[in-house]
């Protein structure tokens, strides 16, 4: 048997104290130590996207990084981006209001990068929005429905701003 750490984890802003193997990764602790279940497991190789968290701001895929590599370091997931009141992100919002998502399994992992996209300064043009967006995979095919959201998104960030 592995040995076994203790740590604490800041996820979405509370501070969580877990004892794990120092082997698991992000994804697993959050799912099945956490119970935040909304970042999905899809392929479990840095492929497709489907896990992709904020680490310090910076977006990440949890399938490649280990708990323990998070510590000391502020985690958002999806469960953490909407308001205090609980309305959604304005991200969240868009992904509703343009229908980027179809079977949404991926839309979590989406939405999180988009969110990076668009802080990081590449949501410019359709072109740069997909160019950034490529390492998140849909099956389902709703990409223009995506770049339509993020689109809107950085748009209504960039007049809040003005």
């Amino acid at each position: 048997m592995a040995s076994l750490r203790s740590m604490e984890l800041n996820i979405n802003g509370a501070l969580h104290a877990v004892t794990l193997e120092p082997r698991v990764t992000l994804l697993d602790a959050l799912r099945e130590h956490l119970g935040l279940t909304g970042t999905k497991k899809g392929c479990d190789q840095g492929q497709c996207g489907a896990c992709t968290v904020h680490v310090d701001g910076e977006r990440v895929l949890a399938c490649l990084t280990l708990a323990v590599q998070a510590e000391g370091k502020a985690v958002t997931t999806i469960e953490g981006l909407a308001g205090k009141d609980g309305a959604p992100h304005p991200v969240q919002q868009a992904f509703l209001e343009e229908d980027a998502f179809q079977c949404g399994y991926c839309t979590p992992g989406q939405i999180m990068s988009a969110v990076a996209c668009i802080e990081e300064g590449h949501a410019g043009s359709d072109d740069e929005i997909r160019e950034f967006m490529a390492g998140n995979l849909c099956r389902c095919g709703a990409y223009n429905g995506i770049v339509a959201a993020v689109k809107k998104a950085a748009q209504q960030s960039e007049e809040a701003r003005a």
